[in-house]
């Protein structure tokens, strides 16, 4: 099969484009700056000639946006809002106007569409969106309208024969080297992986192998359209969250931070506290109802996979692709 991923040079498309070429798919990446076999070139806004890849290809998985892993200024969340709804547009115009338009478009988004909660998880049927918390950062509820909107452009685009799946997705935890999970690694063996705010908000979580699975099992169910829950079935509270990643690392205590501190981190990092301090309690109802079985729906086994893992290329700078899908495994056309 051949699929085409806009935006597939960060750390998701990269774990995806090595998994589906080690299946034996044919995968082009679009890029603004291409630079390897496969890439090619586009802007995210307007049209071009990169919609030839998309003319004539089986799946397309559009991953482009500004990355999240900055400051939330007035300006970063600008550009947010603004690749993400355009990259959609523009894709969705390519399908519109191919002659022969994929069979199905699976479109990132993601599970900050949901509120910031502790009382309930959100699933697909009957979590609540976020926008109206009381008591957290307005600009949170900015955060709500990029993941709306970018939903919005995609369910607005007429592509009639094309089937269309949001990907509502979680963190997704890879042992590559500029990840959440590498992040997350370093302050854990710096001696600073305690809880954050006290800890109680939630984390939810995939596994980059039960990633690319889940990517899969869309791509072959044709009965499956509009949002999904990419999350793994168990989230759980920051400090049980980071408490079995020290284990994992054999990091017997983490220093724990204030709110504060965390700001202070964050800035450090160039990132935002939101994406340590809102509990995102997402389960993946509409996988588990559709059959899709997690390889790792625990916490604990993950870590420890995702640590081995790590640990196996120190020193190479990258992990080695999750094991190949099965369902859509067939050779390239």
């Amino acid at each position: 099969m051949k699929f085409v991923i806009p935006g597939g040079t960060g750390q998701v498309g990269t774990i995806l484009n090595r998994a589906l070429t080690a299946a034996g798919h044919e995968v082009v990446v679009l890029t603004r700056q291409p630079r390897h076999e496969g890439e090619v070139t586009w802007d995210g806004e307007t049209p071009g000639p990169w919609a030839r890849e998309i003319d004539g290809s089986d799946v397309v998985v559009n991953l482009a946006g500004r990355s999240v892993s900055c400051r939330y200024t007035e300006a970063n969340l600008k550009a947010m809002m603004d690749s993400r709804v355009r990259s959609t547009q523009v894709v969705g115009e390519a399908i519109a106007a191919a002659a022969h338009p994929p069979s199905v478009w699976l479109q990132m988004s993601t599970a900050t569409v949901y509120a910031h909660r502790f009382d309930a998880p959100n699933d697909e049927p009957t979590g609540l969106l976020g926008g109206t918390e009381a008591g957290v950062p307005d600009y949170w509820a900015y955060s709500v309208e990029i993941a709306t909107a970018w939903e919005r452009a995609q369910e607005q685009a007429a592509t009639p024969h094309t089937r269309k799946v949001a990907l509502r997705s979680a963190m997704v935890m890879s042992p590559d080297r500029g990840g959440v999970f590498d992040v997350l690694s370093r302050l854990v063996r710096l001696g600073l992986g305690g809880p954050v705010a006290g800890g109680a908000q939630y984390v939810s979580w995939i596994h980059d192998q039960d990633f690319v699975r889940a990517v899969d099992f869309l791509v072959g169910r044709p009965d499956l359209s509009g949002p999904v829950n990419l999350a793994a079935p168990a989230p759980l509270p920051h400090r049980a969250f980071m408490r079995t990643l020290r284990a994992a690392w054999g990091v017997p205590v983490g220093l724990p931070a204030t709110r504060w501190m965390a700001e202070l981190g964050a800035f450090a990092l160039r990132s935002d506290t939101e994406l340590l301090l809102k509990s995102r309690r997402v389960v993946p109802g509409r996988l588990l109802d559709a059959g899709f079985a997690f390889e790792h729906p625990e916490w604990p086994r993950a870590a420890d996979d995702l640590v081995r893992r790590r640990r196996d290329t120190s020193g190479s700078g990258s992990a080695p692709a999750p094991a190949p899908p099965g369902g859509t495994s067939r050779p390239g056309r």
